[in-house]
């Protein structure tokens, strides 16, 4: 049982920390085709979406860190599911 709430804590902090990338993500590749459809180019949405944070350039890691991020969560989320074995 203390191993379940150690992965659910990891899981808890990992979570806060990794779905900060990934909704930027998402939402800006999910905003952009929108306004491009109002004759909106938000070019700057497209900067935010590849890592560009204008102070700090992050294009060249910022898709391997997101993907790896993603998989950090799907594996700690699996290990969750597991459910602790009886020892009768």
């Amino acid at each position: 049982m203390k191993k379940l709430y150690s992965s659910r804590k990891w899981h808890r902090r990992l979570a806060v920390i990794l779905a900060v990338p990934l909704f930027l993500t998402i939402s800006s590749g999910s905003l952009y085709p929108i306004l491009l459809a109002f004759g909106i180019d938000a070019f700057w949405l497209i900067k935010l979406h590849t890592g560009n944070f204008g102070f700090i350039n992050l294009q060249s890691i910022y898709s391997p860190l997101t993907g790896l991020s993603t998989l950090v969560l799907l594996c700690t989320g699996i290990s969750l599911l597991k459910r602790p074995s009886k020892t009768n």
